[in-house]
């Protein structure tokens, strides 16, 4: 007789089958702007680094514990694109290097992706 399997197997799967595959370390979804990272805690400054194949780094200072250095990066990156902290939601990989943001509607874009934006359009 097979296992049933939890709640938290069910939505890691839910969540792989409902995300798109990117090309790109971003996409638009109206005025939300979906964002793969790869997160670097520990760092000595928090900092927007390069991308890397179909992320974009991220460096913040505080320590992985407890979803300490996700919400830092959030925080972060509120300031970086001008908006508030409730408006960017960690959609996957809240505990985990890899983590896909989306951002709604950011007043302002650090210079990787504004570069990247306009050859795009």
């Amino acid at each position: 007789m097979a296992a049933k399997k939890s709640n938290k197997e069910k939505t890691v799967k839910e969540n792989k089958t409902n995300t798109k595959k990117m090309s790109s370390f971003f996409v638009w979804e109206c005025d939300i702007l979906v964002l793969n990272v790869l997160g670097t805690p520990g760092a000595k400054q928090d900092a927007i680094g390069k991308v890397k194949g179909n992320q974009l780094k991220i460096s913040v200072t505080e320590a992985p514990r407890a979803g300490r250095a996700t919400d830092h990066m959030v925080r972060f990156l509120a300031k970086e694109f001008d908006v508030a902290v409730s408006d960017i939601e960690v959609y996957l990989g809240r505990m985990n290097v890899n983590k896909q943001l989306r951002i709604k509607a950011p007043k302002q874009l650090p210079a990787v992706i504004a570069t990247a934006n306009a050859m795009i359009c």
